[in-house]
């Protein structure tokens, strides 16, 4: 008996589209991976950019955390964004909370004052510079020329009142109560005046303006400057105790982070003395200088 012929024939199913579906995947598949590792550097570049607030009426202080980013920051690894927030108090709130990562315009006591009275947790490290404080006067060429009863203006905050007070006897002018810390002096704390200044308090932001109307005034080069007020009335420029150098000012909580302790390294590295002493930068050079020996 035969086979019954039937009227159709079998043939193989096509791998095509299977092949197709497959190619498919794996593009899809190398797409989600690319871009997983493009956000993920992306990422990573944006946790080694790290914010540092400088003061903005001192504007080498922004300089120096520029040259800090182009010249020694890659060796470590990270970048810098400088920041500038007009509100010190501000500044210390954005450390503290994280939103910026240091700052580099204050010295330890006067973090302490304002930490004491806002509760913010930040801790001193680095020492970076000194800002250089100066005497100046409308009136005088020479500080020997000031006569007994001249009229000294002084920074009204404690922090800045003491170090002005600290200079005028590191300078034989004043003598503090041997019983008081320099650093915290006051006023009231004078038990030698042989010249027989009488100071009066003005806030160090309006030092430059006030200058014209008491016979010398002593504050910090870099605001005299930006009142317009020429160096060449400055009549002393005093080196400032090193206590009162700037420090590199982090949160507490972020001590340990790695890339704060990379922050340390850069504003601890040689070549920011470097800087310091032999930049031509006019908003640097005589308003931030390497930090003192005492």
């Amino acid at each position: 008996m035969s086979t019954p012929q039937h009227p159709f024939e079998i043939k193989k199913k096509s791998k095509l589209p299977l092949i197709i579906g497959l190619v498919v995947i794996a593009v899809i598949a190398a797409i989600f991976l690319f871009k997983k590792q493009s956000a993920d550097t992306e990422k990573q570049s944006v946790s080694n950019v790290l914010k540092v607030h400088y003061e903005p009426t001192m504007i080498g202080e922004k300089s120096l955390i520029e040259f800090a980013n182009t010249h020694i920051a890659p060796d470590y690894g990270i970048q810098l964004e400088a920041v500038g927030v007009q509100d010190p108090i501000q500044a210390n709130r954005a450390v503290n909370d994280g939103e910026f990562d240091a700052t580099i315009y204050q010295h330890q006591w006067w973090l302490k004052q304002v930490s004491d009275a806002n509760g913010f947790k930040l801790v001193p490290t680095t020492e970076i510079f000194q800002w250089a404080f100066g005497i100046y006067s409308d009136r005088y060429k020479n500080i020997k020329d000031l006569p007994k009863n001249a009229v000294f203006a002084i920074p009204s905050d404690l922090a800045n009142q003491a170090q002005a007070l600290w200079l005028l006897q590191r300078e034989g002018f004043i003598q503090l109560d041997p019983k008081v810390e320099p650093r915290t002096a006051k006023i009231k704390d004078i038990q030698g005046n042989p010249h027989q200044f009488k100071f009066i308090e003005i806030e160090l932001l309006s030092m430059a303006r006030t200058l014209d109307s008491v016979d010398a005034a002593i504050g910090y080069v870099a605001q005299f400057d930006a009142g317009k007020v020429p160096r060449s009335k400055g009549i002393l420029f005093p080196a400032a105790p090193r206590t009162f150098a700037s420090r590199l000012v982090v949160a507490e909580a972020k001590q340990k982070d790695p890339n704060i302790i990379k922050l340390q390294q850069v504003f601890s590295d040689a070549r920011i003395t470097e800087y310091l002493k032999t930049t031509d930068d006019a908003n640097v050079k005589g308003i931030l200088t390497p930090v003192s020996k005492d």
